[in-house]
């Protein structure tokens, strides 16, 4: 696909690249302005990330508010007592649901690179590297982001900690178990077997966390459970949702008694009075409201119809700004946007079947885009001659990681504890090796086994070894921070302004360690 001209002496000329994305005459272009391009387009998927990503975390709210009848004597009159209750648990929503859902497009990229390669021997590199980039982008961004999203002072702690000590065992245990099965038992080569245990130990987590969840006897760690709300995200927080009235949640604008630091860009919608920010609906048969209460009798054909409308209808948020500047600058974002809102208008409302519809429409949307964005990285790598591992490392884990970052800070922002923002980073580390690595190499494994005979070779499993290591240093100090802070301050999110900004630049810096190594040692130059 691509080669470097050399010449005689050995000294590197030029990178030539003669495959194309679209159409034959990008080959004409400079590396550098192809380059440029590829970027761009790579960014544009990611903005679509982030769009479909509301719609997903809005169908799974719906999908949590389901509840179902059970029928019980009551002891004392002997008469059948009818109660409703919540058909998802708190636990295995936040890991199959939450965090496999935000982990979708790293895992559609890795299974999409299996595919393509299928019949070779190795297997790609671009799955692998992204999941373990992504691993350290979920523990560090996204703590940095999330400790300093709770207002000035106000804590937000871990409601369940025999929950999250037994997923954040899974997690590690995962980067664990891939160091050993690259480096230990087989060196450089996956067997059938190292795949399908991999995927089998997601069953595993999810049976644990339950047995946790339930407090069964030698499954569990005897930790006490503070209390959580009875809904898994509140119909209305204390600082940026509208009041509660007839199971309907009233909208404010910014600057109505609400923090103009948590606004969702993607729920912006136009009214005559200025900007609107959508507000997710308390029941299945709910339409989201636009400033003021909503009739519950919308047919859905009419709720599909408005989300078209809102998608043609640019905000014209001010945000108590009047420099022409920051309105020409709104403006050209909702452009960019406009295409994406049209095409996510298709995906079914989340008032059908509880949110599955929407959910499942949401995922295929996902994997479209992250479809696009292997065959861009491909152009990338092509036209610069960067090692694929590390624009996984980097620009793919970061982009396909940011549904993580957007779904942990809407529940950082919504909800009274940081179980589910917290949960979705540890639980989303686990899913992106038992599954996100688990079943390319199984689909690749399985073809190598029956077909060709032979096992699946690792490339660079050095390289990826090496940055496990990294990663498990890096993460002890994460760790040991989220504990510190529980132990003096009483939270692992929020508290402090100054301490909340400090813990997050540390974080940052972590990540920063991370991918300077990591990168490093994949191109060879350490």
């Amino acid at each position: 696909m691509w080669e470097i001209i050399s010449n005689s002496l050995g000294a590197t000329m030029e990178i030539t690249c003669d495959s194309y994305l679209l159409f034959q005459g990008e080959t004409n272009l400079s590396n550098g302005t192809r380059a440029f391009l590829y970027f761009l387009g790579l960014a544009y998927c990611f903005i679509g990330l982030s769009a479909i990503t509301s719609k997903f975390f809005h169908s799974m709210e719906n999908m949590m508010r389901q509840t179902k009848k059970v029928v019980w004597i009551d002891p004392d009159t002997k008469l059948p007592v009818v109660k409703e209750e919540k058909c998802w648990n708190y636990t295995i929503a936040d890991i199959s649901l939450l965090a496999f859902g935000t982990s979708f497009p790293q895992i559609s990229l890795a299974t999409i690179d299996a595919i393509r390669n299928i019949g070779q021997l190795t297997a790609g590199g671009l799955g692998p590297g992204t999941l373990v980039g992504s691993a350290a982008f979920d523990l560090f961004p996204i703590h940095a982001v999330c400790v300093v999203v709770p207002r000035a002072g106000s804590l937000k702690k871990i409601s369940d900690l025999g929950v999250w000590i037994v997923e954040l065992f899974w997690s590690f245990w995962a980067y664990i178990w891939l160091y050993i099965i690259l480096e230990v038992w087989t060196p450089n080569i996956i067997t059938l077997w190292e795949a399908l245990l991999t995927v089998l130990q997601f069953g595993l987590l999810l049976f644990h966390a339950y047995a946790q969840d339930k407090r069964w006897p030698y499954l569990s760690f005897p930790f006490e459970r503070s209390e959580r709300p009875e809904d898994w995200v509140p119909q209305a927080s204390a600082y940026n949702e509208g009041t509660v009235s007839n199971d309907s949640c009233e909208v404010l604008e910014v600057g109505q008694n609400s923090d103009e630091n948590i606004v969702d860009i993607f729920s912006v919608h136009a009214s005559a009075s200025g900007a609107i920010y959508q507000n997710v609906p308390g029941s299945d048969t709910e339409e989201p409201t636009k400033g003021k209460i909503v009739e519950q009798d919308l047919d859905i054909l009419s709720i599909w119809k408005l989300q078209f409308i809102n998608a043609l209808m640019l905000g014209r948020a001010e945000f108590k700004m009047e420099s022409v500047y920051i309105r020409a600058l709104r403006i050209i974002w909702e452009l960019m946007l406009f295409p994406w809102r049209m095409l996510f208008a298709f995906v079914p409302p989340y008032q059908i079947a509880h949110g599955w519809i929407a959910f499942i429409c949401s995922l295929v949307f996902i994997s479209g885009i992250a479809y696009v964005v292997t065959k861009l990285t491909d152009q990338i790598s092509c036209v610069t001659g960067i090692n694929p591992y590390v624009i996984a490392f980097t620009a793919l884990a970061s982009g396909t990681s940011w549904p993580d970052l957007v779904a942990s800070k809407i529940a950082a922002e919504r909800q009274v504890t940081a179980d589910s923002a917290i949960a979705n980073i540890t639980c989303s580390n686990s899913v992106n090796i038992y599954v996100g690595i688990g079943v390319p190499w199984l689909i690749d494994t399985v073809y190598n086994y029956f077909v060709l005979r032979e096992p699946l070779y690792i490339n660079n499993a050095e390289g990826l070894s090496f940055s496990l290591l990294v990663f498990f240093a890096t993460s002890a100090g994460c760790i040991t921070v989220l504990v510190l802070r529980r132990l003096i301050l009483g939270a692992e999110l929020g508290g402090p302004r100054l301490w909340a900004w400090v813990t997050s630049i540390y974080f940052m810096l972590l990540w920063v360690v991370f991918v300077v190594l990591s990168s490093l040692r994949v191109s060879g130059i350490i």
